[in-house]
């Protein structure tokens, strides 16, 4: 089992920026690809960023790609979502997840722990 627990969220004005956190404990984190998506009201979940295990190789969906940067500290088992350029279609509940191996990054892994969430408003 892995354990993940998201920080961070919060109200920003259009054009600011975020930081979001996720904390995971339980089996040893560096066997895990890290992913964040989120998912507006009315609106299905949606990909957002993922690193590997290593943090050497990230994936971005288009809709986040120059603007926000996925991280990794794995001697301290978290995962981040730094956000920039915020705009109110990036509102939304943002949840962190994992999924065990060593491969690439992608949208397609097997996430298979999720976060509870943290919400980011960007008001105009």
């Amino acid at each position: 089992q892995v354990q993940l627990v998201e920080s961070g969220g919060g109200l920003v004005q259009a054009g600011g920026s975020l930081r979001l956190s996720c904390a995971a404990s339980g089996r040893p984190f560096s066997n895990y690809v890290m992913a964040w998506f989120r998912q507006a009201p009315g609106k299905e979940r949606e990909f957002g960023a993922a690193i590997n295990w290593s943090g050497s190789r990230t994936y971005y969906a288009d809709s986040v790609k120059g603007r926000f940067i996925i991280s990794r500290d794995n001697d301290k088992n978290m995962v981040y979502l730094q956000m920039n350029s915020l705009n109110p279609e990036d509102t939304a509940l943002y949840y962190c997840a994992a999924a065990f191996g060593l491969g690439p990054p992608s949208p397609d892994n097997d996430y298979n722990y999720w976060g509870q969430g943290t919400q980011v408003t960007v008001s105009r």
